[in-house]
């Protein structure tokens, strides 16, 4: 039995339909992955699901008893509040009280009547039976990672969006609707939540345009498309498949209807002759015709994106020698040595706090470093997208935003209207003169994006360009970036983005050390997974090692290390050497599967270099563990000797 059903239902947002006569039903342990464009009306279907909105016509039927819960996708909470008060704020009455209780218990000593007035709280909760709430929040708390004490303003946005999913599980709902749940998640946190969603009993309904998330997640695609909401079962790459071949089966169906009714148009503008004996079926069928043209909404257009790049930068771009950056505490970068050079797509990943913009501010010349320096390139046009949108005036119109003063705007293309260009980011005419404050989140990124591209640039700084945009103007940014000739610098949490932007990738290891690799994010997990490999195996070396009886054991100790041999002492002093050979054969191939020519030039060496690169870090670990081996008995018999 469906937990939550629609039927027929229609809803509208001034002339624009969001609910065209829908049903739709969500069973029992589903996770369907909502998806389509900005406006489309996602966030609308959601609310209408959870009660917060009506429909104009047709009905929404929740299975009775059925709990329904909601992480919205800018979660709010009460000042001052801590993380359990949060929680506590979805359970009602029962809410209210433990709140009570959990304010009197912290401020026990602070008055007389403090103890009186909590063991009155105490009485009414026994009374209302919500010890059992308290123990399922802080279930909830404990299992999402949380601390309860802790206030909700001092988390970061991952923990906010933790925080709103333990307030939504604390009704224990049944179906539960994530709206935008991996925006602000850095790629950890967008993992944990793949895992908790895989192993959630209820049903989710979840709004969001991660494709890897989707792909991993989802059992079921909804597509809400011009007011119709069509269902494609499993992944997001079968629903890939799937709507090719709808798109194919309605033009073809769309152009024969248009073709019959233009027969049809011919038939009835005939002469006075013809009309005299026309049949009168036949109007009416026209008429209905007519009728079914015009509900018919044709498929909206794709952003039309294009950048000019036509002022070169200089060969290099920036390069970092030693540079450390700390902010009175634990260095953020750590004797960083990076060289950017133009036409690299670097693509910088990191957890929340680690520093990605600071590196971003340094190779920009906005910061200094502690130490070391940054030699930043010549002839450079930045073009700097930024994450919280800074650049935007929410009480300037859309067409100050582009063009302060002016009507037009010189693009890559040449010099366009101002309207006409918004018309390629999908703004109609009639919000030209709209503010920018009464946009969306993914219309005030399509906003920014058009501001950015109406500047010849040959450096694209972006800064989480991809929260809020839908999955069409995803794939056309990544298309774009792609063709780009200049140099692109990305900070992103969606992984499916960097593997198809990004030549490399500069990752965050901590404690201020950052690690360059090729490839994209696919490529530094095969890195992490050779790296648990071999550590696995070495342990497992160590494990099967024939251990020593008790005696041995203090023959062991009593008895001086063994001294090396000829051939070990000259090994040991040539293993730095081996070591320093190996690390530059390893930077060498570095850099040439960061040159994008190679793709182009010379393809069919980009395997077999990816295959040494691999090799060389076995040989380098078995190196270095040799080396450490060596030493460690040399200065044992050093030690000894003293």
């Amino acid at each position: 039995m469906p937990i939550a059903t629609l039927v027929r239902a229609e809803l509208a947002y001034g002339h624009v339909p969001l609910l065209d006569r829908v049903d739709f039903a969500v069973e029992a342990g589903e996770r369907i992955a909502l998806i389509g464009r900005n406006g489309a009306g996602k966030s609308s279907l959601l609310a209408v699901l959870a009660g917060a909105r009506l429909l104009d016509d047709g009905a929404v039927r929740i299975t009775p008893g059925a709990r329904v819960g909601v992480v919205e996708q800018e979660p709010r909470f009460a000042a001052h509040a801590t993380v359990l008060d949060a929680v506590a704020a979805s359970l009602g009455q029962e809410g209210a009280l433990l709140q009570e209780y959990e304010e009197a218990a912290r401020r026990l000593d602070d008055t007389d009547g403090a103890a009186v007035r909590l063991a009155e709280l105490e009485t009414r909760i026994e009374k209302a039976g919500a010890w059992d709430a308290r123990r399922r929040l802080m279930a909830v708390i404990e299992r999402l990672g949380l601390d309860p004490a802790r206030l909700v303003a001092q988390c970061s946005g991952g923990e906010q969006k933790r925080v709103a999913l333990a307030r939504a599980l604390a009704c224990e709902p049944d179906l539960l609707l994530l709206d935008e749940p991996t925006n602000h998640l850095d790629i950890d946190g967008i993992g944990w939540l793949e895992e908790w969603a895989l192993g959630y009993r209820g049903a989710l309904l979840m709004v969001t345009h991660d494709r890897a998330f989707l792909d991993r997640v989802a059992t079921r695609i909804a597509e809400l498309d011009r007011g119709r909401l069509l269902s494609f079962p499993g992944s997001y790459a079968a629903y890939q498949e799937r709507k090719a071949a709808q798109i194919d089966v309605e033009r073809v169906v769309n152009a024969k209807f248009d073709r019959f009714l233009a027969q049809e148009e011919v038939w009835i503008r005939k002469g006075i002759e013809a009309r005299r004996t026309r049949n009168e079926g036949r109007v009416r069928r026209l008429e209905a015709l007519r009728r079914e043209r015009a509900r018919r909404q044709e498929r909206q257009g794709r952003v039309a994106m294009a950048i000019d790049d036509s002022q070169r930068s200089g060969q290099l771009v920036a390069e970092f020698t030693a540079v450390s950056k700390a902010f009175a505490g634990p260095p953020i970068v750590q004797d960083l040595d990076l060289t950017l050079m133009r036409g690299d797509k670097l693509a910088i990943i990191g957890p929340n706090g680690a520093g990605k913009s600071t590196l971003i501010r340094l190779m920009l010349g906005e910061l200094a470093p502690d130490s070391g320096s940054v030699r930043r390139g010549t002839r450079q046009e930045v073009a700097y997208f930024d994450q919280f949108r800074t650049a935007l005036d929410d009480e300037a119109t859309l067409v100050d935003a582009i063009s302060p003063g002016s009507e037009s705007v010189e693009t890559a293309a040449g010099r366009r209207h101002v309207i006409g260009y918004l018309g390629d980011f999908l703004f109609p005419p009639e919000r030209a003169l709209a503010k920018v404050g009464a946009l969306s989140g993914g219309e005030r990124n399509r906003l920014l994006l058009a501001r950015l591209f109406a500047r010849p640039a040959n450096l694209l700084v972006l800064d989480e360009p991809t929260n809020d945009l839908d999955i069409d103007t995803l794939e056309l940014l990544e298309s774009l970036l792609q063709q780009f000739n200049g140099t692109v610098v990305l900070v992103s949490h969606d992984r499916r983005f960097i593997d198809n932007v990004a030549t490399q990738v500069l990752v965050a290891e901590g404690g201020g050390r950052w690690t360059e690799n090729p490839g994209g994010h696919a490529d530094w997990e095969a890195v992490l997974k050779r790296r648990a490999s071999a550590r696995a195996e070495h342990s497992g070396a160590a494990a099967d090692a024939p251990r020593a009886s008790p005696r041995d054991a203090r023959r062991g100790r009593d008895a001086a290390p063994r001294k090396l041999s000829f051939r070990e002492a000259r090994e040991l002093e040539e293993l730095p050497g081996r070591i320093s050979a190996i690390e530059a054969e390893q930077a060498g191939l570095n850099a040439r599967l960061a040159d994008p020519d190679i793709y182009t030039r010379a393809p069919n060496e980009v395997g077999p270099a990816r295959e040494r690169i691999e090799a060389i870090e076995g040989e380098l670990m078995a190196l270095l563990e040799r080396w450490e081996a060596l030493e460690q008995r040399r200065e044992a018999v050093a030690t000894k000797t003293l």
